[in-house]
């Protein structure tokens, strides 16, 4: 690319960059859908060269210079869904993978490589994310605190240190910069699957690392699962070599879709945030709910504890559809302890503040009216019947959306 070209697009709006970022190249190749290449090897009758090649991968990670090599190297697909994440989240590069957990277990295998198997951790996190952690299996220790605990829970042999903000799933939220500032020189990795670059780019605060689970607001439509970490180039070249050898790799179909769906992300993150803080709003005011969680910075999740039986709204919604995962254009809902969070030990799930009673909703672009009737049905019966649920039960009373 030019220096021009890196000028202009320096000073792109993030919603621009999101619809042209990854296709800088197509009008000077008579293109204007990016083509989707689904080789999984390439000719080469350059054997010395594509020797040299390989060999620079294997040293340092970087990109091969020149036509593609093999799928599970490099696929100029995937690679053009990289580029745009990278510019949206400001990072020197993106490594994308065939799932959110094959992207942090590359993680975890580069910085144990290093000799580094001690990560410091935030709950809540996903509830694979926290199992994978806590049962070592990938021969990482983990050492669970919080934010202000950070600093003290460091160590010689600490490789990362992981939050997600907001977390998954009570949206809890942590000051990024600050938690940069107590890691000292250990990466810090944030998970910003829920708030996305449209609402925060942890880069900016410090992040070293960032991390997607791409078949959420990324992909945006229920169709397609891919995990995606936005970092510099030193820790992307590390990361392509775990994936080469792992074999993790993304999809190009799935490359497609992502790029696809990042052209609308602002749009559909924007919209999707209008309609979750008003139906925060009404849950907080409703007698039926004890309380409501919704983050500082916005978005599209809320979440809230009922004060009658959950798995009763779980099994009452008709237009909100019943099932795990997240960021799709229709609204989902699921019970984070039953689903979600079950792999967490019960005790530590409490602990990090998922009750038995929060519900989890990913708020799409239906109506907003339309999305709260059916919200109102399925919550059921009356103010007077929640209160004696409650005081049965010992659930709080409302304390409002927050």
């Amino acid at each position: 690319m030019s220096g021009y070209d890196d000028a202009r697009t320096a000073a792109r709006a993030l919603a621009t960059e999101a619809v042209h970022a990854g296709r800088d190249d197509l009008a000077r190749q008579g293109l204007h859908a990016p083509p989707i290449d689904l080789s999984t090897t390439y000719p080469s009758y350059d054997s010395r060269g594509e020797a040299a090649r390989i060999d620079a991968f294997a040293a340092t990670g970087a990109e091969p210079d020149g036509p593609p090599v093999y799928g599970r190297l490099g696929n100029p697909t995937v690679a053009r869904f990289e580029t745009a994440l990278a510019r949206l989240e400001g990072t020197d590069a993106a490594v994308a993978f065939a799932s959110g957990m094959a992207a942090l277990s590359a993680v975890l295998l580069v910085r144990a490589s290093m000799g580094l198997r001690h990560v410091v951790a935030v709950r809540p996190l996903y509830g694979c994310s926290d199992h994978l952690l806590t049962a070592g299996l990938l021969g990482s220790e983990v050492t669970w605190t919080d934010p202000a605990g950070i600093a003290d829970a460091l160590r010689p042999d600490t490789g990362l240190v992981m939050v997600e903000t907001p977390a998954n799933p009570t949206l809890a939220e942590v000051d990024l910069r600050a938690v940069a500032h107590a890691c000292g020189s250990v990466p810090l990795l944030a998970d910003n699957t829920f708030a996305t670059p449209v609402l925060q780019r942890p880069a900016e605060h410090g992040a070293r690392l960032v991390l997607h689970s791409a078949t959420k607001y990324l992909g945006g439509h229920g169709d397609v699962m891919a995990g995606v970490v936005a970092c510099d180039e030193e820790l992307a070249g590390r990361l392509r070599q775990i994936r080469f050898a792992t074999g993790g790799v993304l999809h190009p179909l799935a490359g497609y879709l992502l790029l696809r769906g990042l052209a609308t992300l602002p749009v559909r993150v924007r919209a999707a945030s209008e309609s979750a803080a008003e139906l925060a709003s009404r849950l907080a005011a409703d007698p039926r709910v004890a309380r409501v969680h919704y983050p500082r910075i916005g978005g599209a999740m809320v979440t809230f504890e009922v004060k009658g039986d959950p798995h009763e709204v779980i099994a009452g919604v008709r237009l909100i559809t019943p099932a795990v995962s997240l960021g799709s254009v229709d609204t989902l809902i699921q019970h984070p302890a039953s689903i979600s969070h079950r792999i967490v030990d019960a005790d530590d799930r409490r602990g990090a503040g998922v009750s038995d009673r929060l519900l989890r909703m990913s708020v799409g672009l239906e109506d907003v009216d339309d999305l709260w009737a059916d919200l109102d049905q399925a919550l059921g019966g009356t103010a007077s019947e929640a209160d004696a649920t409650s005081a049965d039960t010992g659930t709080r009373a409302p304390a409002g959306a927050h």
